[in-house]
């Protein structure tokens, strides 16, 4: 089994590259930010979804600022729109490589387990994958405000804290990772791509995109 599981991300791995690419000051090019294996499938959309939950962060930090005019403010909002959804086409782009790859491990072994009476995993080792992501960068900023002198014992004490808990909380999603991929590949557990369909990102389905103003101020009126 621990052979066939080589040709899969392990979580500590994962762990170690979100943390690793958020020590340089700035988010790298998704296309080569110092991954495991660049030539991985899997691991090109691992490092295309931290590179745009990384610049995701900073947009949202950024259309918080008070000292700036609305402008600014409403093209932070549109790169993150724009993040978000790469964001979670790179979520969907890691589920669909690595159930190629789980594919080929089941098919290529003579594992007698029952596909149909694998359990289903509601959550997905991409969304997976995606909160650890997440996790890397509340870890990566909490242990920053944990140090900061200036804002107070108080403050720092509290984020210490936090931090120890948002590192348990990682453990245990890494963790879940591992026995998901673990259980997939011997026919235990399953998961599926899901799509997110952000209807509000596609001018063919959001009406304020595909309507004439005078229409979608209309609806406005009738909104639910």
């Amino acid at each position: 089994m621990q052979g066939r599981l080589s040709s899969l991300p392990n979580a500590g791995t994962v762990v170690r590259y979100h943390d690793e690419a958020l020590r340089r000051p700035q988010a790298g090019d998704e296309a080569g930010d110092n991954r495991p294996d660049d030539a991985d499938v899997v691991w090109r959309a691992i490092g295309a979804n931290h590179y745009h939950n990384r610049l995701l962060w900073r947009e949202e930090d950024s259309a918080r600022r008070t000292d700036v005019g609305p402008e600014l403010i409403a093209a932070s909002k549109r790169a993150i729109d724009r993040h978000n959804q790469l964001r979670n086409d790179a979520v969907e782009a890691i589920d669909e490589a690595l159930l190629a790859r789980l594919s080929a491990l089941t098919t290529s072994t003579s594992a007698s387990a029952d596909p149909a009476a694998a359990r289903l995993s509601s959550e997905t080792a991409g969304a997976m994958i995606d909160r650890l992501s997440i996790l890397a960068l509340k870890i990566y900023h909490m242990r920053v405000q944990a140090h900061r002198v200036e804002a107070g014992e108080t403050h720092m004490a509290e984020c210490a804290a936090r931090l120890q808990r948002l590192g348990a909380q990682r453990d245990d999603l890494a963790g879940c990772l591992d026995r998901l991929l673990t259980e997939s590949a011997s026919g235990v557990a399953c998961f599926k791509v899901y799509r997110q369909f952000k209807m509000y990102n596609d001018p063919t389905l959001n009406p304020w995109l595909y309507e004439k103003p005078a229409a979608s101020a209309g609806k406005q009126k009738g909104m639910p």
